[in-house]
């Protein structure tokens, strides 16, 4: 296997024109995904380009209402940046450890496409889109659309991220939950975020988002426009009917962390205790 290791972020996007290539960062995803025995080499199936030291991708900027989350930006630097939303800086606080927060990023999270990557779960809630560059263009999609499955992305041959924007919009209530093996440092069974924005007691803007529970992040607009405008009065009394309107999405799996059975019916129990909460 190759191993590419490019000077200039212009370098790295002339590497990936020449084929399919591993994209390393941080690697605390990838490098357990191709763990081989102790003191033996890495075992990648394909070649690798790494990009960890490309000083190009490690920013954090707000231009207006609109943070850019360099592609090697760390959960570190975001967890101390002034600008980063709140509802990320509490994912951040449960995720892994200090020194895997050091070098895992948002940008990797996204490529590795784990459908429990709580990260992820804040970006959909957020709004985020994703930037893609190639050698000879640009785009940019809703994170909703990068991440088809527990794996795959919807990024094209020759692609790799540039950055994450997350527009910076004020909520009057924020939850984030993680339901895991341990209160840290553990793999999500369930994750959670729920976030409402009123006008006085009018719910003006209400996002509910779950993780661990489908083959990708589930967050509903449809749903959650239902009940734009309502009081929260109106909107607890209606808690029920809002869950039975999630049940049929969320379809989570038996896995080594935790049952389907135990994790529907937390899932669906964290959106009514979120509602009853406003």
């Amino acid at each position: 296997m190759r191993h590419i290791i490019p000077k200039t972020y212009r370098e790295a996007l002339e590497h990936l024109k020449s084929g399919s290539l591993h994209i390393l960062a941080g690697g605390t995803d990838l490098m357990v995904q191709n763990r081989a025995w102790s003191e033996t080499p890495v075992a990648f199936k394909k070649d690798t380009l790494y990009v960890y030291n490309l000083e190009e991708l490690r920013y954090i900027e707000r231009e207006g209402d609109m943070l850019h989350v360099g592609a090697l930006a760390s959960y570190d630097m975001l967890e101390r940046h002034p600008d980063t939303p709140s509802a990320l800086k509490r994912c951040i606080a449960l995720l892994a450890s200090p020194g895997l927060r050091r070098v895992a990023t948002l940008a990797g999270n996204i490529g590795n496409a784990s459908p429990a990557a709580d990260g992820v779960l804040v970006l959909y809630a957020l709004d985020a889109r994703v930037v893609l560059d190639s050698a000879d263009a640009t785009r940019e999609i809703p994170i909703e659309e990068a991440i088809t499955g527990p794996g795959r992305t919807a990024f094209e041959d020759g692609e790799m991220i540039r950055e994450i924007r997350i527009p910076l919009e004020d909520f009057d209530s924020e939850r984030f939950k993680k339901v895991g093996g341990r209160k840290a440092d553990a793999i999500s069974k369930v994750s959670f975020l729920g976030a409402a924005a009123f006008d006085g007691d009018v719910i003006k803007d209400l996002r509910l988002a779950l993780g661990a529970v489908n083959t990708t992040v589930v967050r509903r607009r449809e749903i959650e426009a239902q009940y734009q405008g309502l009081t929260a009065a109106d909107l607890k009394a209606r808690s029920q009917e809002i869950r039975e309107a999630y049940a049929p999405y969320v379809r989570p799996i038996d896995d080594q962390r935790s049952t389907a059975t135990y994790r529907r019916q937390v899932a669906l129990n964290l959106i009514e205790d979120y509602i009853h909460s406003l």
